[in-house]
This record gives C-alpha cells, sequence and structure tokens, in this order.
C-alpha cells in the first residue's frame, strides 16, 4: 500500500466511529471473528482499544491484520484502523 491510498483511506476513517472495542480479555477468536465479519462488511474499520486492555495497541493491530489477512492502515494511540479490500465487490477504489 503506498502512502497515497493510506492518506486516502485514513481520510475516510476520519469520521468514522470505532466499530468493535478491546478491552481486558484482549484478542479472544470471538473477536477476531469480530473483526473478520465487519472487514467483509464494510471494507475499512476503526477499532479501539480501551484503557483497562494491557497490551500494545501495535502488537493487537499486526496481530489481527495477520489473522484477518488485512492490512493496518494506522495505528493512532488507541485507534486501529484495517483495510481489507472486498474481493468480488470493491466498495472503496484506492488512488494509484
Amino acid at each position: 500500500m503506498t502512502s497515497k491510498q493510506r492518506s486516502y483511506l485514513n481520510g475516510l476513517a476520519m469520521t468514522m466511529d470505532p466499530i468493535i472495542n478491546i478491552g481486558k480479555a484482549s484478542l479472544t477468536p470471538e473477536v477476531t471473528e469480530a473483526v473478520q465479519e465487519a472487514l467483509d462488511k464494510r471494507e475499512l474499520i476503526k477499532i479501539g482499544v480501551l484503557k483497562n486492555c494491557f497490551d500494545d495497541p501495535k502488537a493487537i493491530a499486526f496481530a489481527l491484520a495477520e489473522r484477518t489477512h488485512s492490512e493496518v492502515v494506522q495505528v493512532i494511540g488507541k485507534k486501529i484502523i484495517l483495510y481489507k479490500k472486498h474481493k468480488k465487490d470493491p466498495k472503496i477504489i484506492l488512488p494509484q
């Protein structure tokens, strides 16, 4: 992913609210499954890491990206933005 594409996705994600929050239990199979389902429906999602989660948000982001075959767009503080292009019907067209 190029920096231009990453910047474009960041702009789209600015207006989004986190749809999944990761708490004390950190990365459970249920959280991973919920992230996978959200990516399949939306392509671009924002995830919040709550204060009671003691794991590093960057580590969580890269673990989720690996498990869901998605890309980490950005991790700022306790917010994670993930992107996964829909194979059949992409809704987000990335700039070249």
